[in-house]
């Protein structure tokens, strides 16, 4: 089954809808496409705080008032979509997903970033990487946090505030990267117990954890400890596994784009915190999913143009023979 459309958009995180809601304003017919669901890293966040017109809002309602508003607009949205091949280097781009062929004249990449996953998990149910969307079957039990910077330490103090019985926060470099603020909250913790130099070396695991070895980087000394479950936070890095040898990346992964959120691809635009940038906030994917709409419409009327003056011209030859 083949369906076309002016504009398909990967990804439904921040950058993702406010490009869908840009183009559906300005009458496209949009196809967003997310491999998971949409909002993206927002859902993993408790509370947000430094988005202008909300003093403090939950993440996963910022997210969703968002979808709300994309769906209200008439935009095609599919969740746990399964990409399985794309080709975006000629005039009509091809992407197809579930078994459906799309089409459209313009691709706008918004794949945002994933979270670095804890190598010795393996596929141990217990590893979560967000507190606010699997924390509350440990309420009453022991967890153990990886990652020492602001997201190991917010994330922490979240499980605290939801009813975990003991923490313990263990960071790999000789200190700790969180806010001093968070530091002190954390640390002022009676049941929160903070590692630096400690590492992960082992999970032993069935239905259940049953134990987990932590190692001082420093020593190599090891001691084996139990936790119920493990909450990893240890950054993001780029969704573009899927784009390598289509669009040019940076050394780190990160699509290149120029200001207008332009690719190395006509017709192709990056978005959000897939992209090369320096700062990744909220009003900055925002700011991005605008620009990369904006372009992308221009784009898509100016190739719509160029066809109408084609068959123009190829039919004025016709009617001369």
């Amino acid at each position: 089954m083949n369906a076309e459309h002016d504009l398909i958009i990967l990804g439904g995180g921040v950058a993702g809808m406010t490009a869908a809601i840009y183009a559906a304003r300005a009458n496209l017919r949009v196809l967003l496409l997310d491999e998971n669901a949409c909002g993206g890293l927002v859902n993993w966040t408790r509370v947000v705080e430094n988005m202008p017109s909300y003093t403090s809002i939950g993440g996963m309602e910022l997210a969703q008032r968002m979808q709300d508003q994309v769906a209200q607009l008439g935009v095609r949205v599919e969740e746990a979509a399964c990409i399985d091949a794309m080709d975006l280097a000629g005039e009509v781009k091809r992407i197809e997903a579930d078994g459906e062929t799309h089409t459209a004249t313009a691709v706008i990449l918004a794949t945002g970033r994933k979270p670095v996953p804890l190598d010795v998990a393996g596929d141990c149910a217990q590893v979560h990487y967000c507190a606010i969307c699997d924390g509350a079957p440990y309420i009453g039990k022991r967890v153990l946090v990886v990652g020492g910077g602001n997201s190991g330490f917010d994330e922490a103090l979240a499980l605290l505030d939801l009813g975990v019985t003991e923490l313990t926060l263990v960071e790999k470099m000789d200190r700790f990267f969180a806010a001093r603020t968070a530091q002190d909250k954390l640390a002022a913790r009676p049941n929160a117990t903070l590692l630096h130099s400690t590492e992960v070396a082992a999970i032993e695991y069935g239905d259940t954890i049953r134990s987990v070895t932590l190692r001082n980087v420093n020593t190599g000394e090891e001691q084996a400890s139990a936790f119920n479950g493990i909450f990893v936070f240890m950054g993001q890095q780029p969704g573009t596994e899927a784009l390598r040898g289509i669009v040019a990346l940076d050394e780190q992964g990160y699509i290149e784009t120029d200001e207008n959120m332009a690719a190395s691809i006509p017709g192709v635009f990056a978005a959000g915190d897939v992209r090369r940038k320096k700062y990744r906030q909220i009003t900055t994917a925002m700011a991005d999913g605008t620009v990369a709409a904006l372009e992308a419409e221009r784009y898509i009327r100016a190739r719509a143009a160029a066809r109408s003056e084609e068959h123009t011209s190829e039919l004025q030859s016709h009617l001369n023979l």
